[in-house]
């Protein structure tokens, strides 16, 4: 079993920013990609950002130049430098984690979540 836990979420101005940080644990072999999402209120889920075990990495056009996804491989932690905040950023961000397990399964596990809000 794999657990995904985020943290970092909170209250920020436009225009401030926040780092959010996602650890996975549990019985993992390997991790093939990181990545965060997010779901504001009335929504669907959206990408915003992903990075493989390689470090590539995949933005969502409105976050490209202000947001920067990394991961650390050794810690099996991603983490999202959010700059230039909105309002319509402001979400709960999901935190995604895809690999394989020690059992040889490839599973998908996400976090439960951590509110961003951006209000002034």
């Amino acid at each position: 079993q794999v657990q995904v836990v985020e943290s970092g979420g909170g209250l920020v101005q436009p225009g401030g920013s926040l780092r959010l940080s996602c650890a996975a644990s549990g019985s993992i072999s390997s991790i093939y990609a990181m990545g965060w999402h997010r779901q504001a209120p009335g929504k669907q889920r959206e990408l915003v950002a992903t990075v493989t075990s390689t470090r590539i990495t995949n933005y969502a056009d409105s976050e490209k130049g202000r947001f920067t996804i990394s991961r650390d491989n050794t810690k099996n932690t991603v983490h999202l430098q959010m700059n230039s905040l909105k309002p319509e950023d402001a979400a709960v961000y999901y935190c995604n984690v895809a690999g394989r397990s020690t059992d040889r399964r490839l599973f998908d596990s996400w976090g439960q979540g951590t509110q961003v809000t951006v209000s002034s």
